[in-house]
């Protein structure tokens, strides 16, 4: 390239680059590539160049041209993205604005505060995985062959296993029980843990209901456990969470994995009593089932049933959240919504 030609570009780059605004540029585009322009006289004068410089000259002309037009439209995209940033005039004495934070989620903190109580209280935090089998889900926890739970109506079975039995039918979990067992093959009694987790019912959705919810388990077992400190350990957790004095109930109730079974009652806290959607109009909503663990489940988990007692408790999280919060449809705590959700940071 002639020495001409080099003095050329790299001035012309340079003036496309001191460019401050788009009216500048405009200016620099038209001093190089206007119809008067630099380089486009350049182009002109080709044919009076002597014959051997033609074809070469041409060329490096043209190739400094193409250059010189890319480097304009990048700079004016520059300009045009930075006027975009102050398309008005900026005070910047303003203060700024502060960037929207995130918060947890109402299950999630009531989940967090849950640990925190039983931690006070000497318990571990345990979890497992999602996928369990029907050895751990049914088999272990003295459901019988015959229970409707094992159903493809109530429980989600994994395809590929559906020829399995025991640890090779695999399910999504539809409670959190069995970890209980896992826990003590595990680690062995005495023990005091809980075990928070999602599970999954195939049951049709309601103001109380959903597919996919959240559960928090807690067992004790040790050699001498009274009932009537299974009942104290139930208001102590409650009046934990919401800060006050609960009134609970317990009601007979059968569930395979327990015996003697309960049914856990707290009173409504959205209407405190006095009938509401949540509670069905009754002013008590069922939160846990709880009882002494079944001594087929002690022996399934390795522990001689005739030495080891407790009690179990498995607690709705969804549930305690709504009347944490006074939440009447469990369905808004799964729906994502953001106004729902912004309230409870």
């Amino acid at each position: 390239m002639l020495d001409e030609l080099i003095k050329v570009r790299e001035d012309a780059l340079a003036a496309v680059g001191a460019a401050v605004d788009r009216s500048s540029l405009d200016e620099v585009r038209q001093s190089l590539l206007g119809r008067k322009g630099l380089i486009t006289e350049l182009l002109k004068s080709v044919g009076k160049r002597p014959a051997e410089q033609r074809r070469s000259f041409g060329q490096d002309t043209n190739e400094i041209k193409k250059e010189v037009t890319e480097a304009i439209d990048k700079k004016e995209a520059e300009l045009l993205s930075t006027a975009s940033l102050f398309s008005r005039p900026a005070d910047l004495t303003v203060p700024g604005i502060m960037p929207q934070g995130g918060s947890l989620h109402p299950i999630t903190q009531m989940s967090y505060d849950l640990n925190d109580a039983f931690r006070s209280l000497g318990f571990r935090i345990y979890r497992e995985h999602e996928i369990s089998s029907e050895l751990y889900a049914f088999d272990y926890l003295n459901f019988p062959p015959d229970h409707p739970a094992r159903e493809t109506m109530d429980t989600y079975w994994l395809a590929g296993s559906e020829n399995e039995s025991g640890a090779g039918r695999l399910a999504l979990r539809p409670h959190l029980t069995g970890a209980s067992v896992r826990y003590l093959q595990q680690y062995g009694a005495p023990a005091r843990f809980v075990y928070p987790g999602r599970v999954y019912r195939n049951e049709a959705t309601d103001a109380n209901h959903e597919r996919a919810f959240y559960q928090y388990e807690a067992l004790i077992v040790e050699r001498d456990f009274s009932f009537a400190s299974g009942q104290l350990f139930v208001q102590t957790i409650l009046s934990k969470v919401f800060g006050h004095d609960v009134p609970v109930r317990m009601r007979a109730g059968f569930f395979p994995f327990v015996e003697p079974g309960f049914e856990i009652d707290m009173q409504c806290q959205v209407c405190f009593g006095e009938g509401c959607r949540t509670c069905k109009h009754v002013g008590w909503i069922e939160v846990m089932p709880g009882g002494v663990p079944h001594p087929n489940v002690l022996k399934a988990a390795g522990l001689d049933p005739d030495e080891w007692s407790g009690f179990y408790i498995n607690i709705g999280l969804d549930r305690l959240v709504m009347m944490r919060y006074g939440i009447d449809d469990v369905r808004l705590m799964h729906s994502a919504d953001l106004r729902f959700l912004e309230q409870y940071k």
